[in-house]
């Protein structure tokens, strides 16, 4: 009995996922963050959208930076969901509220912010760190701040037609 409640539950949840078109957009992105020492970020993110109110959007990054004078690399990788409610507005959804966490393999770091047209972050938030050791001897946590430049693959193929 069980296994028919959870199949039809699953089913009718697939059902729902059907209807609604989910528009995929790739992304490439580079920004400045700090956490804790300053880092260059350098990836691509995917944006998914069935209407312009509520926005996931996914990505992997690398983080390249100087700490306690030595060159490190890290891997990221981030969750944001942006927000825009506001109608009847002369230019629709120009700005997002922006809620999110990304995570490396040194900290975890919940954050909250705003998006100009989803392309341009600012970003804040608390850097929670996972391995005391850190990265050069030097421990990642504290204030967490992203500035990122979100650019649109599909606007760089029209630049270079």
């Amino acid at each position: 009995m069980r296994s028919l409640i959870y199949s039809a539950l699953l089913f009718f949840s697939f059902c729902g996922v059907a209807k609604s078109q989910v528009t995929v957009h790739k992304l490439v992105t580079a920004g400045y963050s700090y956490q804790n020492s300053s880092f260059g970020e350098v990836g691509g993110k995917l944006l998914f959208l069935s209407n312009d109110d509520v926005v996931f959007r996914t990505g992997l990054s690398a983080l390249m930076g100087s700490v306690n004078q030595k060159f490190a690399i890290m891997p990221k990788i981030q969750a944001d969901f942006l927000f825009n409610f506001e109608r009847n507005v002369d230019l629709y959804h120009s700005y997002y509220f922006v809620a999110g966490a990304e995570a490396t393999n040194k900290y975890i770091a919940p954050k909250v912010g705003f998006s100009l047209f989803g392309i341009v972050d600012l970003m804040g938030g608390y850097g929670f760190s996972l391995d005391k050791s850190g990265i050069n001897g030097k421990e990642l946590k504290g204030l967490n701040i992203n500035f990122t430049i979100n650019i649109p693959i599909v606007a760089i193929n029209d630049l270079t037609k």
